[in-house]
């Protein structure tokens, strides 16, 4: 949800505009709420859309078909208006998340609340096949779940049973993955509604297990996959009973008529639940996807204001600086880090070398911008990274000889192109503005990046790495500052690791092709640096099966003293350990920090006991140095947690900035172009790893000290430290 723009309408045939829901292409979704007082979600189409007569004709009959809808579990339209400039369709508003995001959020869903999420929209779907439609478009991110029970959203592509699309004759409508045989060959034969039937079998076993049934990768693969191949339903077994597993398989069948029918479907389902279509269903939901409602609840109770100019990024006032109170001062690393509340800038009472008090001076304060996802599907990190360089600002400003002030002004861009774009845009308006750290997602970096090099401002990337991120590194080497491990160097820790802790001199590669252009990256580098100068052996996984054993079978045969699995997916390495520990292989077996999620754990049960993982991130509170202790306990103290993941690397991302700016004088007249160059010479000491930066053109991280190991222990990921230590 955000704020209004100020070219948007006040009102749309009576509704009362109070935030944005989305924009795309097509138009722009809005909250309103309508004469009655009750909330409503707003489609309004752009105007260029609506001057298309297909398109126009295409929109009514949106409309007519999904005014005739009354089904329980489909989202009732409230009014339209298929006629105006900007036609627009009310209908009533879900404050629910989609499927889409509470299965990538959560995880898959328990067998209970697939069978009612089934059965209720196999119900909804009976309706809307009762009416003479056809949906053609059930995907996860159609579905709206509420306490009560699933909505089914977006009849844009319905039509009803005989008509003509009102696209090419042989137009794909609908989203690969989950779209049936039928509809990825239009030229063969009508789409009815056996083809809902199959998308709907796709998304419950997407929710079950997490996977799409077909695969991902390009929009062709997956329509051959879905043509001509049987579903993946791995994991299906291990989650869901028979009935309910039978039942979801029986929607996959590759001809329309072997599937059951919206209403035989339903029935079956809601024999597998012990309930009705009608009954209560507060207690459908798992816990954490029912707190993802309550909060969607509050919020929209509570929108964004409306700005009266045109809407930049969400910006956070500067950190506020003024000098604290000594007893409220922690020493971390030989310098003071404040703890505790701060007010508006003040001057600053310095002292003379005699003790005794000066004249109050003012100081130039530097502002940093820190451009983060805070509210987007990575705001975890991003506000862990914020809480981290606030500190650090704090500890700064603390100083009672420091001849400048930070000032740290926060930018939202939820992890998106155009706000990226709107946030680096805003922050090079300030001139104040020495330096940038963030973004903290890819696909901001990618948008905003861009835009700092050509301004000569200097950011720096704490977690994302540039060459992965797709960021055009040379290009930018005078501007592009990353203080994390390359991701491609994961394979020092590894080499490292089974050289000189674990010496070993056969290694098997466990090479998982789902992962693409990574998993061969991975296996050239240690293939290339074989650990313990022995000899590496490669056993490739294909993309399409879940299978590891043949290739751990395969990979055994050659005796190897460490396994290592090259690939990115918690999942697939889980399948991996478990093959590895059915084998009763029990030496060392590595992977990349991409794997370390909880997924890893819960699927490979006590198979993932033991497995070690390389990351670029340290974590201060066990790492058990004097600075890291201090900084965790003053993490601690402001935030009433401990620190998350980046929460230190970005705390030393202000050291570094903060450091340079000192070498540089700190005075008023800095200009970012000079933060720049004088960045990649300065050495920083941080909390997290020491900064240093080699003397090449594109000015990398020194990688020796920039990474660390992980082992999997008691059902958690146990920090060892950092892997040149390791012996």
């Amino acid at each position: 949800m955000r704020a209004l723009r100020a070219e948007d309408p006040e009102s749309l045939g009576g509704h009362r505009l109070l935030a944005r829901l989305g924009a795309g292409g097509m138009g722009t979704v809005y909250l309103a709420r309508a004469a009655d007082g009750a909330l409503v979600a707003v489609k309004m189409i752009r105007a260029e859309h609506a001057a298309d007569p297909a398109f126009r004709a295409r929109f009514r009959r949106e409309v007519q078909l999904a005014t005739a809808l009354t089904a329980r579990w489909v989202v009732p339209v409230t009014a339209a208006d298929t006629e105006a400039r900007e036609p627009w369709l009310a209908t009533a508003f879900v404050p629910g998340p989609s499927l889409t995001e509470a299965v990538d959020g959560h995880g898959p869903l328990p067998a209970h609340t697939v069978a009612v999420l089934g059965a209720r929209l196999a119900r909804a779907l009976a309706e809307v096949h009762a009416a003479g439609m056809v949906h053609r478009d059930v995907k996860p991110g159609n579905i709206l779940l509420t306490r009560d029970g699933p909505r089914l959203i977006d009849f844009g592509i319905a039509q009803g049973a005989g008509t003509t699309a009102l696209t090419a004759p042989d137009a794909i409508i609908g989203t690969p993955g989950y779209l049936s045989p039928e509809q990825a060959r239009p030229h063969e034969g009508e789409v009815g509604p056996a083809s809902d039937v199959f998308s709907l079998g796709c998304v419950l076993a997407y929710a079950a297990t997490g996977r799409r049934p077909f695969g991902t990768g390009t929009a062709a693969a997956i329509l051959y996959r879905t043509v001509h191949e049987p579903p993946d339903l791995t994991g299906l077994d291990r989650h869901l009973p028979g009935p309910l597993r039978a039942a979801i398989t029986g929607c996959l069948a590759k001809t329309p008529g072997d599937r059951p029918t919206a209403a035989e479907l339903g029935a079956a389902l809601e024999a597998t639940t012990g309930r009705t279509d009608q009954a209560p269903g507060g207690d459908w939901l798992p816990p954490a996807v029912l707190r993802l409602v309550a909060d969607r609840s509050t919020r929209a109770l509570n929108p964004p204001p409306r700005p009266s100019a045109p809407a930049a990024p969400s910006v956070s006032p500067p950190e506020s600086v003024r000098r604290l109170p000594r007893r409220r001062v922690l020493a971390i690393g030989g310098a003071a880090v404040a703890a505790a509340g701060t007010g508006a800038a003040v001057l600053l009472n310095r002292r003379d070398p005699t003790g005794t008090a000066g004249t109050p001076r003012k100081v130039p304060t530097h502002t940093l911008g820190f451009q983060a996802d805070l509210t987007g599907p990575q705001k975890s990190t991003g506000t862990a990274q914020v809480r981290g360089a606030r500190l650090a600002v704090a500890l700064h400003n603390a100083r009672a000889d420091a001849s400048f002030r930070l000032a740290l002004t926060t930018y939202d861009d939820r992890g998106e192109t155009a706000r990226a774009k709107d946030a680096a845009r805003s922050l090079l308006a300030r001139t104040s503005a020495r330096a940038v750290i963030g973004p903290t997602t890819a696909t901001a970096a990618r948008a905003a990046g861009p835009l700092y090099g050509a301004a000569s401002t200097p950011f720096v990337l704490v977690s994302v790495d540039a060459d992965e991120a797709g960021l055009p590194t040379v290009a930018l080497r005078r501007t592009l500052c990353q203080i994390r491990a390359s991701g491609s160097e994961r394979g020092l820790p590894v080499i490292a690791y089974l050289t000189r802790a674990h010496s070993a001199r056969r290694t098997a590669v466990i090479e998982d092709r789902a992962a693409g252009e990574t998993a061969w990256n991975l296996s050239r580098y240690i293939g290339e640096s074989p650990p313990s100068e022995g000899t590496v052996t490669l056993h490739p996984v294909a993309a399409g099966t879940d299978d590891f054993r043949p290739a751990v079978t395969e990979a055994l045969a050659a005796d190897p003293q460490a396994v290592v699995y090259a690939g990115v997916s918690p999942i697939r390495a889980a399948a991996c350990a478990k093959a590895l520990s059915a084998a009763g292989f029990t030496g060392p077996r590595m992977g990349f920090e991409p794997v370390m999620r909880p997924a890893f754990l819960t699927w490979a049960g006590e198979a993932a006991e033991g497995w070690m993982f390389e990351a670029p991130y340290t974590e201060p509170q066990s790492v058990g140095t004097k600075a890291s202790r201090s900084f965790t306990s003053a993490y601690r103290k402001r935030y009433g947690q401990a620190p998350g993941r980046w929460a230190a690397e970005a705390y030393d991302a202000v050291g570094l900035i903060a450091r340079t700016l000192d070498a540089l004088g700190g005075g008023a007249d800095l200009e970012p172009g000079q933060v720049a160059e004088r960045l990649f010479r300065t050495a920083h000491d941080g909390v997290a790893k020491p900064i240093r930066f080699s003397e090449t053109p594109t000015h990398s991280l020194e990688q020796e000290n920039a990474s660390f190991l992980y082992q999997a222990k008691g059902g958690d990921f146990l920090f060892l430290g950092r892997y040149d230590q390791i012996r």
